[in-house]
């Protein structure tokens, strides 16, 4: 019994083992893992580098089928980027698509967006960055969207 109780106390003390990160992913996702094919890697790398703003979403920017592709249209429609310095592409559509760009960016959700073929990130990034600010600056920066006049040209433009 004593031995028992000073087994569990040292085994309490000793630094844990280090377990592989393959262990730690879920038996599903080691499974669904798959590794892009340099074609569908070209593939989308020329769809990212087409357009300056590239949205790959649920859906269509005037039917989305999730909410956070929705929110993600909204943001970039706030900040008025025009329609023809953006392209989206609908993932439903394609399966393989679908599962090849979140292997491409890394990155496991949808919405994902692209702004002069880098990644900026999905929705909750893009919101983040549309609350910051960051975003404006970021698509003035890539000329997409015109620079804000300041607020002393604005009103003097109307009067």
């Amino acid at each position: 019994m004593f031995r028992t109780a000073l087994r569990t106390s040292f085994t309490a003390l000793r630094a844990p083992t280090r377990t592989p990160a393959l262990a730690l992913a879920s038996p599903s996702l080691a499974f669904a893992r798959r590794y892009l094919t340099q074609e569908a890697r070209n593939k989308i790398q020329q769809a990212v580098s087409s357009t300056p703003v590239v949205l790959f979403m649920k859906g269509t920017p005037d039917a989305p089928r999730c909410g956070f592709s929705r929110a993600a249209v909204q943001v970039l429609d706030i900040h008025g980027v025009p329609p023809e310095k953006m392209k989206t592409f609908d993932v439903l559509e394609d399966s393989e698509l679908r599962q090849g760009i979140k292997e491409f960016s890394d990155w496991p959700t949808i919405p994902q967006l692209y702004v002069n073929g880098e990644f900026v990130g999905g929705c909750d990034i893009l919101i983040n960055m549309h609350q910051s600010g960051e975003l404006d600056e970021l698509l003035v920066k890539a000329g997409v969207v015109p620079p804000e006049e300041p607020q002393e040209n604005q009103s003097r433009s109307q009067n």
